[in-house]
């Protein structure tokens, strides 16, 4: 998905809310826990109940991952249904890649190859081991590198606040990592718990996309995240995970969570 088509998908659907597919079995309904493909049942439902809501999905490798072949399976299986559909979404592997550049070049296979098992559109990548690391994600044309650049989590103040040279690290990080992409390939993570640092991060990268966890029950404002990180062309993915997907635990969960991503598209439509 190029930059235009992402942003001609946030006008389209007023909405650039991005639904986390952070899929735990023991959160899911218990009528459909034992289900042996339920993982993907649970994701597909998800899927069909907020299409017209949200410009992405955003399945967390590690909910997958934990539950050995069967999980990558669901994984793929989740995918393959998103690509068959008829209506578009922006597919991020939220997997946090990052290493020596030939350990990239297999990332980055691995999961943005059209020809491989799982042709994500995007993937998250730490940039802590700098540009060799990160620039083979951008070999494949359309596709998207994420790079944590200042996160939601508590540990985040361990270093991404840590100042040299009268900037914290997650500024350093901002600025280098320009001259590896331009807005047209490369977004940046910034957690919605940190959105009054978006004013600082705005100043660096005044035209990127950001990816913007942490909104919903983690406790992130999007009312702050919008008056402080939104530009002229959106310039947003805002990403809820459990307070949409687990909006119920019976068997209305779809609906639910259809009507939680449903107010969220409501407060976005009123920003764009």
């Amino acid at each position: 998905m190029t930059r235009q088509q992402l942003i001609d998908l946030i006008r389209q659907r007023r909405s650039f809310l991005c639904v986390g597919l952070d899929t735990d079995p023991d959160k899911m309904p218990q009528h459909m826990r034992q289900e042996p493909d339920g993982v993907f049942l649970f994701n597909k439902a998800i899927i069909d109940a907020t299409i017209d809501l949200c410009v992405a999905y955003k399945p967390n490798l590690a909910f997958y991952e934990s539950l050995g072949l069967n999980g990558l399976r669901q994984l793929k299986m989740t995918t393959d249904y998103l690509h068959s559909l008829n209506k578009p979404a922006l597919i991020i592997a939220d997997a946090k890649r990052g290493d020596i550049g030939n350990t990239s070049r297999q990332y980055a296979k691995a999961f943005l190859d059209p020809a491989g098992d799982f042709n994500f559109d995007a993937l998250t990548i730490a940039p802590y081991m700098g540009e060799d690391s990160v620039t083979p994600f951008a070999a494949y044309p359309g596709k998207w590198t994420i790079l944590l650049a200042l996160t939601s989590n508590k540990g985040a103040f361990d270093f991404q606040y840590l100042t040299t040279d009268g900037q914290t690290l997650f500024e350093h990080v901002l600025r280098k990592s320009t001259q590896w992409g331009t807005p047209d390939n490369m977004m940046y993570v910034v957690g919605a718990t940190k959105a009054d640092m978006l004013d600082k991060v705005r100043a660096i990268v005044p035209h990127n996309f950001l990816l913007v966890p942490g909104v919903g029950a983690q406790g992130g404002s999007l009312d702050e995240v919008c008056q402080h990180g939104l530009n002229s062309d959106c310039g947003l993915i805002v990403n809820s995970s459990r307070g949409i997907i687990y909006a119920s635990q019976d068997k209305d969960f779809a609906s639910r969570a259809a009507e939680e991503a449903y107010k969220l598209q409501q407060q976005m439509a009123q920003y764009l």
